[in-house]
């Protein structure tokens, strides 16, 4: 099968440390998910709640990481389409809020989204540095790394657009940033749904043959007859 990374083997995510830091950053993203969403409604900023569904999103697709590690190929690929999926409308939600928030009067706090801004980028460094040696993997372990890079990357777009709204008193900086991470989004989950897609088929049983999943068992099931 032709996959992304172009090895004929991906790492699948049946490995008990890999596990063990999935957990960690689960929990890392479902507390920051609680932290930004709060201080993004007193803030007023939409980038701050753009960036906290991005937390929730990532902390409910880890868990589906998690579910269907050791799964049949096809089942991680369908789990990894569902990600592909939810990352589609979250962006599409992104955008369409922001391109409404531009007709509604207000400026968001700079304080309160750089302070916040700043907290989310550490957590998600940690999380980042948890998961850099998984980065390459098939769809499924893929997806979680793509998630956590756009987390810390939405965290520093945060920032500047703090920096942006106290120079400017005013909140074109929140919208053009929350833009941009809506256009991350929509990227990755084109990036997750081609590779997923593209397992998912190669994960197929071809007629009068069977996939590597069923030949596995079939080799086992001959050794236990010996």
């Amino acid at each position: 099968m032709a996959g992304c990374c172009n090895h004929d083997a991906q790492f699948d995510g049946v490995s008990r440390e890999y596990k063990r830091r999935l957990w960690a950053v689960i929990a890392i993203n479902a507390a920051m998910f609680f932290v930004e969403m709060a201080a993004g409604q007193a803030a007023n900023s939409q980038a701050l709640k753009a960036d906290a569904l991005d937390f929730l999103g990532d902390a409910l697709t880890y868990g589906i990481s998690l579910a269907v590690i050791g799964a049949s190929l096809r089942t991680r690929s369908m789990a990894a389409i569902g990600k592909g999926v939810s990352l589609l409308l979250m962006g599409s939600w992104v955008l369409g809020s922001t391109v409404w928030k531009v007709f509604v009067v207000g400026v968001p706090e700079a304080q309160v989204m750089g302070y916040i801004g700043f907290m989310a980028l550490a957590a998600n460094l940690l999380s980042v540095a948890l998961l850099a040696a998984y980065k390459d993997g098939d769809a499924n372990v893929r997806s979680v790394w793509l998630c956590s890079r756009n987390d810390a990357v939405g965290n520093v777009a945060v920032m500047i657009a703090a920096l942006g709204v106290w120079g400017t008193a005013t909140g074109w900086p929140d919208l053009i940033v929350a833009g941009i991470m809506a256009g991350l989004f929509l990227s990755s989950a084109v990036q997750i749904l081609r590779q997923a897609l593209a397992e998912w088929r190669g994960g197929k049983t071809p007629s009068g043959g069977h996939t590597h999943d069923q030949g596995q068992a079939a080799e086992d099931g001959h050794t236990h007859a010996h």
